[in-house]
């Protein structure tokens, strides 16, 4: 019998990431996937491995994943010795978790990933996950405040991850891209075909990680405002993005020609230490 022949292992014998455990384990639960909480489950098991790889998960590492879905990815992190804490907000899923994480340094806290106080985790703790592709850019900038997370290794929607690895007068630079610049680094992992998941999304994915630089202090809360406005119209000129904000037009001409800047220049091609030297000569940060 050739390997295409031999009849595939049964469900309750076949990985976790297989396509047809997936799918009976969502049959015997009365489960189907929500598409408005983005249930997509990674049915692939080397993208499972380079995900965990890529995100550090080994013994006595502090992990915190969202959105474990059937714990397919969670059982990856776990069985490398890592203490998981996953967040899900379905409380449908509760059998199918007590079942698929039974006897695994799991603890799986149910609620809501936008209400989590990520400050009471453990210094250390690395996140890795599927993100929920609708609250990916809250979830990160979240990840990006809490002291105690020191990198972030995520599967996002493929156009998130270059807006995330864009820089200064790239075509998909903005706020998300400036944001995860201020607290660290981005480094593009894998991309992720649609076929990887069931069901399959509408759009290819993105492993990336990011690693956050807990050594200086974050970027003051006024600074953010004022990049995130100054990049809300990122393709019209700064100087009109700031005068939107209330900042006066001669102020505006005198800081940008004391950086040497164009008074045309347009805010998606300005670099970041520009946007803070304008942030303090504009007298909004010290």
């Amino acid at each position: 019998m050739t390997p295409a022949d031999k009849p595939a292992d049964p469900p309750a014998t076949a990985p976790l990431y297989s396509p047809a455990r997936v799918r009976e384990l969502l049959t015997r639960h009365g489960l189907k996937p929500t598409k408005s909480l983005g249930q997509n489950f990674l049915i692939d098991g080397n993208i499972l491995r380079a995900i965990a790889e890529a995100g550090g998960a080994q013994a006595g590492v502090s992990v915190l994943e969202v959105g474990p879905g059937l714990g397919v990815l969670t059982r990856e992190i776990a069985t490398r010795g890592a203490h998981v804490t996953a967040l899900e907000k379905d409380e449908r899923l509760r059998p199918a978790l007590d079942e698929t994480l039974e006897g695994l340094d799991v603890t799986v806290v149910w609620g809501d990933a936008l209400e989590y106080d990520y400050a009471a985790l453990p210094p250390g703790t690395r996140v890795i996950a599927n993100l929920p592709y609708y609250i990916t850019g809250p979830l990160l900038a979240r990840f990006m405040r809490a002291p105690s997370i020191v990198s972030a290794t995520v599967l996002v929607q493929k156009e998130v991850g270059q807006r995330l690895t864009s820089g200064p007068g790239e075509d998909n630079y903005g706020f998300l891209s400036a944001l995860a610049a201020l607290y660290g680094s981005v480094r593009h992992v894998r991309d992720v075909p649609k076929g990887a998941f069931l069901p399959a999304p509408d759009v290819t994915s993105s492993v990336l990680r990011l690693d956050f630089d807990r050594s200086r202090p974050g970027p003051a809360p006024e600074l953010l405002r004022f990049i995130e406005a100054a990049l809300h119209h990122r393709r019209k000129t700064l100087r009109n993005n700031l005068r939107m904000i209330g900042h006066a037009g001669e102020a505006i001409d005198e800081a940008l020609a004391d950086l040497g800047l164009r008074p045309d220049v347009r805010a998606e091609d300005v670099p970041l230490d520009a946007l803070r030297g304008l942030a303090g000569r504009l007298g909004v940060v010290l």
